[in-house]
């Protein structure tokens, strides 16, 4: 069919209005945003109606050059994510598969892509039990998502969203929760035709070792100073439907640390993904921690034990004994093994042998049977025969 040469006018009008560029900005929001997604944990972006999440989401993918599939949660029913029932020649022996809806399948065939749930605080409970299953297990009827597809929902909050209800505690505790909001300035900018670039995170593979251990020392670190931090659940439903501390957000939070280490990324960015973990007061005394340690790198220590010093405080001296011995476990060699004990031999002449009583037993079994006991485990021979880390003396 022929179009007219006035809606024609008009197509290339908005064409014409379609094509901006980007160009490097600081926004921390985008930066935790990429973060998150870098570390592939579920990301939900809570903001006020036409503030600019879908759009920002359009950008995601193509700076991570993949595809969008956009679910809007609250036009569908659970069984659009359980899967429809297919019933063959002998269900009895079979079974009865769940056929998945069509984005599924084609994120699938792909291997890869951005998977975008919006307006997910006006599904309602049945839905969002329904998606419990598809952000934690990645299956959607009888379909497992591939491991590289990236997961993101969009919220309104409940008083600006049409129907809306609060989020369950079990679904809000899956995602990672970022506040989007809008910078006149930022709008200003993108109307006159450029807007923010969205640089996701490069991990350094050089880097990826220590990181993993001095994301596990401080984590490790802050939860055995604070214990009472591993799981609370808020008592008000609103809260319940945001982030909070539980064992599975402290995960996240772990991996989230990690990645940001590994790949450099800012300070603030880093504080944004570690409170829409953990929630904004288990999150700021993690940053108050995280602040304060400043740990080395754990393959650094262990290429070189005797130059450096046990630090002085006991909960540094604590997540830094944590991040060697798990330096030590993501790559066992006999030589690593040995400078492990050399560091924690270090707290027996400093006094405080107590603190590296638990980096000794994981230390301890991590030995082959055939290598020798080195001289840094004299202290700890006790212990570690009590605790069955390592055979009694006959």
């Amino acid at each position: 069919m022929t179009v007219s040469p006035a809606l024609a006018a008009a197509d290339a009008l908005n064409t014409r209005l379609s094509a901006t560029r980007t160009e490097p900005a600081t926004n921390p929001q985008l930066e935790a945003l990429a973060l998150a997604v870098t570390a592939n944990q579920p990301v939900l972006l809570w903001g006020e109606p036409g503030i600019g999440k879908s759009a920002g989401m359009e950008q995601l993918a193509d700076a991570l050059g993949v595809q969008l599939e956009t679910v809007v949660a609250s036009v569908h029913e659970p069984s659009d994510f359980a899967g429809l029932p297919i019933v063959g020649d002998d269900p009895a022996a079979e079974g009865v598969p769940m056929a998945p809806p069509d984005w599924a399948v084609r994120l699938a065939r792909t291997g890869h892509g951005l998977l975008f749930f919006d307006e997910l605080s006006s599904a309602p409970p049945a839905v969002q039990a329904a998606l419990l299953r598809v952000v934690l297990e990645r299956r959607v009827g009888s379909l497992a998502l591939p491991p590289s597809v990236r997961i993101v929902a969009a919220a309104n909050p409940p008083a600006s969203a049409a129907d809306g209800w609060h989020l369950s505690p079990p679904l809000a505790n899956r995602f990672v929760h970022l506040d989007w909001t809008h910078d006149p300035r930022t709008v200003a900018r993108g109307m006159a035709g450029t807007w923010p670039e969205t640089a996701m995170p490069t991990v350094e593979p050089g880097r990826v070792s220590g990181s993993v251990a001095r994301a596990r020392g401080a984590i490790s670190g802050f939860l055995t100073a604070r214990p009472g931090l591993a799981h609370h659940l808020p008592k008000e439903a609103e809260s319940r439907g945001r982030a909070w501390p539980s064992p599975r957000t402290w995960e996240m939070a772990l991996r989230l640390l990690a990645t940001g280490y590994a790949s450099g990324a800012g300070r603030e960015a880093q504080a944004l993904a570690l409170m829409g973990a953990v929630g904004e007061a288990a999150g700021i005394e993690l940053l108050s921690y995280l602040e304060n340690l400043d740990l080395p790198d754990p393959d650094r220590v262990l290429a070189d034990p005797s130059a450096f010093a046990l630090p002085e405080r006991g909960d540094r001296q604590l997540a830094f004994l944590i991040a060697v011995v798990a330096a030590v476990q993501s790559e066992t060699t006999r030589p690593r093994w040995e400078a492990g004990w050399e560091v924690l031999a270090k707290a027996v002449d400093a006094g405080v042998p107590d603190v590296a009583a638990r980096a000794a037993r994981d230390l301890a079994a991590m030995r082959e049977p055939l290598w020798p006991i080195p001289p840094g485990i004299d202290a700890f021979l006790e212990l570690l025969h009590l605790a069955g880390a390592l055979p009694a003396a006959p």
